[in-house]
């Protein structure tokens, strides 16, 4: 990590760049989902997110159960329920923001499994969270016709965000664990363990004439397949690991806010997204809650010097 927390131009660009493929990253789910099962697309992006590099990365050198941990954890229960939100009843521009409430779920099951101290700052972002999702939630028992976002949608991208942080868990213990944590083999290795549960899936609960429809799935579709396998799982994470170990935690981790950003703008112009009074409040509420979350901790500091 460099001793000098400024970013250079190119740390810069990185870090724009990485916020801009996670961002419009829901908008390639979203096309993909359009002629694929959220199973079927689930096993598709594994399959591009180790292929190539399986061959070539060794694996990890740290117990199986972690990569099994977090194969299941983040790859078929994490996007296994946000891909379900998305084809059920939940927009990308939406998706983007609720998401990010992995942030205060990491924080509380890292109080409950690994007694991690909270903060006031911490405690002031859960409270401003908790108050933008019951935003949220009366939008969508609002607009139970709407396709913006719908109870089950809302309930499984909510879902999908605690997995998230039970994966982040899982990293923590496994780095803690293991004294030659190698981020890419890790991920790599990771993400051959969600394909076999993804098929299983589609064969038990996917429609028996859905199970071949990806034949004849337009280019499109492998577009936006491969986008969120190579260019969101690989290219996105390589990066942003790049970015943390050049810098600390905190000059880095405020560019996420401009995640939802992203796909909020990405949503509504490609995809017509439409957004509602009870949602621009439940994103603003979010959005403080990170910022927050963030910043607060400094703040608060500062106040008491």
């Amino acid at each position: 990590m460099t001793s000098n927390s400024s970013f250079s131009t190119r740390d810069l660009l990185s870090a724009l760049v990485v916020v801009l493929i996670w961002g419009t990253n829901f908008v390639a789910m979203k096309v993909g989902l359009r002629n694929l099962t959220p199973f079927q697309l689930g096993a598709a992006r594994y399959v591009f997110a180790i292929l190539p590099l399986i061959l070539f990365v060794k694996p990890p050198r740290l117990p199986a159960k972690w990569v099994l941990a977090y194969g299941f954890s983040q790859g078929v229960s994490q996007f296994g329920l946000l891909f379900l939100s998305l084809k059920v009843g939940m927009s990308a521009s939406l998706a983007s923001v609720i998401l990010q409430t992995q942030v205060f779920f990491t924080a509380i099951f890292g109080f409950m499994l690994l007694k991690e101290r909270t903060s006031r700052a911490l405690l002031a972002g859960l409270a401003l969270a908790a108050v933008g999702l019951l935003c949220f939630g009366m939008s969508s028992v609002q607009a139970v016709h709407s396709a913006d976002i719908t109870p089950a949608g809302f309930a499984l991208c909510l879902a999908g965000a605690a997995m998230w942080a039970v994966s982040n868990i899982v990293v923590r213990r496994a780095q803690k664990e293991t004294p030659e944590f190698d981020v890419i083999s890790f991920i790599v290795w990771c993400g051959a363990v969600p394909i076999v549960p993804f098929v299983l899936l589609s064969l038990a609960f996917d429609d028996p004439a859905t199970r071949w429809q990806w034949v004849d799935a337009p280019f499109a579709t492998w577009v936006a397949v491969a986008y969120v396998g190579w260019i969101s799982t690989i290219i996105g994470y390589a990066m942003w690991t790049r970015l943390l170990k050049r810098h600390p935690v905190n000059r880095v981790a405020p560019f996420s806010l401009g995640v939802p950003v992203v796909g909020i703008a990405s949503g509504m112009v490609t995809l017509g997204d439409t957004i509602n009074s009870w949602q621009w409040a439940g994103i603003a509420l979010i959005v403080a809650a990170l910022v927050c979350t963030m910043f607060g901790g400094r703040w608060l500091d500062r106040r008491a010097l």
